[in-house]
């Protein structure tokens, strides 16, 4: 019996390193393949949720790194770059935004706020993304020549408007947010929605069971492409942690997805 507990609480603590040091510092490339005649051709990155903190300037650098190497069309940015609720407990807005200016693609980057920018004080954010050339969608679309990224407001920071947000877009559209929680108003003319804030449930347990998700709609949006009435939605796993500086089994990701005919 006194092995058997040597044992378990061997296994507890390799556990343990696991979730706290080792699961939350992998990084996975996620690739996708959609059909979509409109959007033929076009690879997009996805990527959500870094929450980085005051010493993690090399996770952020290796994020950077990781999707310069997938050679994108366009980077999508979901939110929640900060950390935590205050502002010791991340590393700052500007150092984030100058680690990001060196992501490279065809078309920039566009990044929508998540619910810890808001609640640090995205105005901040937005000037340190705008000053290091990534645009800033809030409740409102930028046009290309074969296609339009629209973006909202954070679902509980902010004001989402997904009518407003796509006044004068034109068609093919993807549109960008941080809450999943967003989708059932979004229009069947939108062809693909982007989301993070869920981070897959963070810790999941063998199983494939979620303990909780931060969404009115419980498990229904917590991880993966989901299509209803039409419609579809990728919710991203994320990059980083919240509340609890733990992963299990939901490493870490940042998400390639490529249009076929």
């Amino acid at each position: 019996m006194k092995y058997f507990c040597v044992i378990f609480i061997l296994i507890g603590i390799l556990l343990g390193i696991w979730m706290f040091l080792v699961e939350p510092n992998l990084l996975s490339v996620k690739k996708i393949f959609l059909k979509d005649e409109q959007l033929d051709g076009l690879k997009i990155v996805f990527a959500s949720d870094f929450h980085v903190k005051p010493y993690e300037k090399y996770r952020l650098k290796r994020i950077v790194k990781t999707i310069n190497m997938q050679l994108p069309d366009i980077i999508l940015l979901g939110g929640d770059y900060v950390n935590g609720h205050r502002k010791g407990f991340t590393l700052s807005a500007d150092e984030i935004a100058k680690e990001l200016h060196n992501l490279k693609s065809k078309y920039g980057t566009i990044a929508v706020m998540g619910n810890h920018d808001g609640w640090q004080g995205k105005d901040e954010v937005i000037k340190a993304f705008e000053e290091n050339g990534i645009t800033v969608l809030e409740n409102a679309n930028k046009k290309f020549k074969e296609f339009t990224i629209a973006g909202v407001e954070d679902f509980q920071t902010g004001r989402p408007n997904v009518k407003n947000t796509l006044v004068g877009a034109v068609s093919p559209v993807i549109l960008l947010t941080h809450s999943p929680d967003v989708f059932p108003r979004v229009s069947p003319d939108v062809n693909l929605t982007l989301a993070g804030h869920t981070h897959g449930g963070q810790i999941v347990l063998p199983g494939g069971k979620i303990l909780t998700v931060p969404s009115l709609y419980g498990t229904r949006y917590a991880y993966g492409l989901k299509e209803e009435n039409g419609k579809r939605i990728f919710i991203s796993k994320g990059l980083g942690t919240s509340i609890l500086p733990l992963r299990f089994n939901c490493i870490p990701e940042i998400v390639v997805i490529e249009f076929i005919k």
